[in-house]
């Protein structure tokens, strides 16, 4: 059977990027973003939701977004899902699900840093 592993994300940045370089010298930057979602109950009141995700690029990618994104900056995401487990010191299991972003997109105005 196929599968697909593709997200398409747009929200705003919760903070500065992180850039760094791999020991091979690749860049990755990684960010927080913040997806807002505003919906009506069904009382008419007006509700919101927010989903928080966190993103890592890649590459020559990663080093726009380091220099050209802050936070609060919108953005648009296209990459895939990624799970990670791992094991700390002391035994406890611990997992984390990120999105890797294969492209991005500017959203309105940028601040260069």
């Amino acid at each position: 059977m196929a599968s697909l592993n593709k997200v398409f994300l747009m929200g705003n940045l919760t903070r500065d990027p992180e850039l760094r370089y791999t020991s091979t010298g690749l860049a990755v930057a990684s960010f927080g973003i913040a997806i807002n979602r505003a919906w009506t109950a069904k009382t008419g009141e007006q509700k919101e939701d927010v989903c928080y995700v966190d993103v890592s690029i890649f590459g020559r990618r990663a080093e726009i977004v380091g220099e050209y994104f802050n936070k609060g900056n919108p953005i648009f995401i296209e990459g895939r899902l990624q799970f990670n487990q791992w094991e700390t010191k002391d035994g406890q299991k611990r997992s984390t699900l990120r999105v890797v972003a294969d492209n991005f997109q500017f959203i309105g105005a940028t601040s260069k840093r």
